[in-house]
């Protein structure tokens, strides 16, 4: 076995199905390195946005966001839904990626004052990116077994840190210096990195495709309709559905609260950093780092959930995040940028990974992505909601120091909600569920496709 071999067995990736999953997150990670973090709010700023006053461009961009994150949180369940029932997720997961891809092309055709086509593109790729998630977490549930959700999970998202932060390196270099690579300024070195983004999520998306065979379909369910009344029917339905798994329903809510709160700092602290003054320099520095750090401190959450569980796991982080809330609201120098962004990457991609595995244990395979594309309506309700509160606060206090500290109350009543969660229950229903619907425990590989299809 190969060194990479064997580093990706000890990340729980032991099988082809589940190294072909994982490096779906090392290859999205490009783009909300690069396009949602980093390059391209830098870039629209200072180039597509030349000419509009400053609030009305961060307005805009705002807008255009939640628009974005609104239209795939509305839709996710009914396509989530019509995916299980016709089994499709494959394909529902390409569509979504090919809207991803061409968009990040389009963005590197943006120039000065491009402010639309900008938006445009960046609004789309929104909806590529996360809708192609929406599914890609559906198939988690389907290729691995309960006892490797967790690591499976986590390792996914170190890949994902990984390869968002390999990228970004190079980028950061071609920024700095663009003359190394033959490019005129860093508006040049901007456009080539938006392309370079493209072809690396599209490359390293792949073995996705090769490796993972198609879940086979509920069979017998209607299939929704996507008409406007369609989507809103099933929309209750599915709520309806969730009922009947309760404790995946209590970490929903809990997700709903702390969710909110890491959404918030992932989004805003390199617009609060400059806003105390932190150089742009500083602030890629420490946000590569927080890269650097997420790769092995998420694979360390994946091996303590397999000792302990993965809600007290959970927990730890969101008591790590009260503790970055208040060296936030404390900050003053870019040594403190760098201190909290340490912290972060140290819970950030363990708690979003151990979510996502709890969430997978205590929900049944044959509706995994239309659970997940609820899942997605209230990761979306909290990117839109935390960063509302957070401005609030600041037109309230006039402190964006005081902002900070409003995180609070989303860390604490997510981590009192997520108290109450049941694990074992929520896993025993789910399987209940499975053993009614005709489901093996069996995950999914290759030869367990072949086998259905033989049937």
């Amino acid at each position: 076995m190969s060194a990479w071999g064997a580093l990706m067995s000890r990340m729980g990736l032991t099988r082809p199905e589940l190294r072909a999953w994982a490096w779906y997150d090392w290859a999205n990670s490009a783009y909300v390195t690069t396009v949602v973090a980093v390059v391209f709010p830098i870039y629209y700023k200072s180039v597509a946005a030349k000419g509009l006053p400053s609030d009305v461009a961060s307005s805009r961009f705002a807008l255009v966001t939640a628009l974005a994150l609104g239209t795939v949180a509305v839709l996710s369940p009914v396509l989530g839904a019509l995916s299980d029932r016709a089994g499709r997720l494959k394909t529902l997961l390409g569509v979504f990626l090919t809207l991803g891809v061409v968009s990040t092309v389009g963005l590197a055709l943006v120039g000065p004052g491009d402010w639309k086509w900008a938006l445009g593109c960046f609004g789309i790729g929104n909806v590529g990116l996360t809708g192609s998630i929406v599914f890609s977490d559906a198939l988690l549930r389907h290729v691995a077994r309960d006892e490797e959700l967790d690591r499976v999970s986590t390792a996914g998202y170190a890949l994902g840190y990984l390869g968002g932060g390999v990228l970004l390196a190079v980028q950061l270099v071609m920024l700095v210096k663009p003359a190394w690579f033959g490019l005129a300024d860093a508006a040049s070195a901007s456009r080539v990195a938006f392309l370079t983004v493209a072809v690396w999520w599209a490359a390293f998306s792949v073995p996705l495709f090769l490796r993972i065979p198609e879940p086979r379909p509920t069979g017998g369910a209607q299939v929704p309709r996507l008409s406007l009344g369609g989507v809103f029917a099933q929309l209750v339905e599915t709520f309806r559905a969730l009922r009947q798994y309760r404790e995946a329903l209590l970490l929903l809510v809990a997700y709903l609260l702390y969710s909110d709160g890491i959404g918030t700092i992932i989004r805003l602290s390199t617009l609060y950093g400059t806003e105390l003054g932190i150089g742009q320099g500083a602030l890629m520095g420490a946000l590569l780092m927080t890269q650097a750090v997420g790769v092995p401190c998420a694979v360390l959450f994946g091996r303590a959930a397999s000792r302990v569980g993965p809600k007290p796991a959970l927990m730890f982080s969101l008591a790590v995040y009260v503790v970055v809330t208040f060296l936030g609201y404390f900050m003053r120098s870019p040594v403190h940028f760098f201190a909290l962004a340490l912290l972060v990457g140290m819970v950030q991609g363990g708690s979003q990974a151990l979510s996502r595995s709890m969430f997978a244990q205590m929900i049944p395979r044959h509706r995994a992505a239309e659970m997940f594309g609820l899942f997605s309506v209230f990761e979306k309700v909290t990117a839109v909601a935390g960063p509302l509160v957070f401005a609030a606060t600041v037109e309230l206090t006039g402190s964006s120091r005081q902002a900070v500290l409003s995180l609070l109350v989303f860390f604490g009543s997510g981590a009192l909600v997520l108290w109450r969660v049941d694990v074992a229950e929520g896993k025993r229903a789910a399987r209940e569920s499975e053993a009614r619907a005709g489901w093996s425990q069996a995950p999914l590989t290759a030869e367990a496709a072949e086998a259905v299809r033989a049937e």
